[in-house]
């Protein structure tokens, strides 16, 4: 099983672009102004969507890339009837649970990075807009390394001590590394090693990726679409309240009380991690 890999590399995928957006960003406000730098990213998004369209597929067999040496190896997918999704079932299991609890805490930390990072540089450790925006790259550049390395991780120790300790060990060890991490940048002097330490911190949260999106998937691969949604909507709600507690916090208390609040909610996240459970299966399909 790659699960963990696939899941990693494509989530990853997410550093490429948020590397790259802060110096772009930083300079074309510079150079032309804010609003260019709001209608150039539109027109991205939709030649994006187009790009999509044409090339997406829902097989492999169908994709109009796919040579006729490819097409005699990809084997067609044996279509199995959807079942219904077992509503009682899920909410009665207690994994589905902490898994949206916990991704919920990964999200308010992510969120961190994704809203206040750049402003943190600029505003509290003194960088220049240009400087700043190219520092805060950083975290991105982790999060594109450290996602498909969890992702592989977690599937070879899930192959080799099964799949709840395989999970559970790159969850609960890149969540406690990440607050770890955080909880240096938020203190040390050099603005440096803040970025160095706050980088390193995004990329072991994002080491875990892998272990969240295949724990949901174990529990059912035939609902996977579904009660991914649900795990993702913990981290929507967490990513909603981040961006305006933070500089709230801040405000109030200072940059270090807002930066360990994020580590104590990775550490958190990490410790739901004893009460996950990837087997505990909510249907007895075996799809792969």
């Amino acid at each position: 099983h790659e699960r963990g890999l696939g899941i990693g590399i494509a989530i990853g995928g997410i550093g490429v672009g948020a590397a790259v957006t802060p110096p772009i960003t930083a300079w074309i406000m510079v150079n032309y102004g804010w609003q260019t730098a709001f209608y150039l990213s539109s027109g991205l998004g939709l030649g994006l969507a187009v790009v999509w369209w044409l090339l997406a597929a829902d097989r492999p067999t169908s994709h109009p890339w796919l040579t006729s040496s490819q097409g005699a190896s990809a084997a067609a997918p044996v279509q199995k009837p959807q079942l219904p999704i077992p509503w009682n079932r899920v909410r009665r299991t207690s994994t589905v649970w902490w898994l949206m609890l916990s991704y919920g805490c990964l999200g308010y930390v992510a969120y961190v990075y994704m809203s206040w990072f750049y402003l943190y540089l600029v505003n509290e450790r003194g960088f220049s807009v240009l400087r700043g925006g190219l520092f805060a790259a950083a975290p991105f550049l982790a999060i594109l390394l450290s996602c498909p390395v969890g992702g592989w991780v977690t599937d070879r120790l899930a192959s080799r001590y099964g799949i709840t300790r395989g999970r559970r060990i790159v969850g609960m060890a890149g969540m406690g590394l990440a607050a770890l991490s955080i909880a240096i940048g938020a203190l040390v002097e050099s603005p440096y090693l803040a970025i160095a330490c706050l980088s390193l911190g995004a990329g072991w949260l994002y080491f875990t990726i892998g272990a969240y999106w295949s724990s949901i998937s174990d529990l059912s691969p035939a609902h996977a679409g579904s009660l991914s949604g649900l795990m993702n909507m913990g981290a929507n709600l967490g990513g909603a309240v981040s961006p305006t507690l933070t500089p709230w916090i801040a405000q109030q208390w200072g940059w270090p009380a807002s930066l360990g609040l994020a580590a104590f909610m990775a550490l958190l996240g990490g410790c739901m991690w004893l009460r996950i459970n990837p087997e505990e299966r909510l249907t007895d399909d075996s799809a792969e």
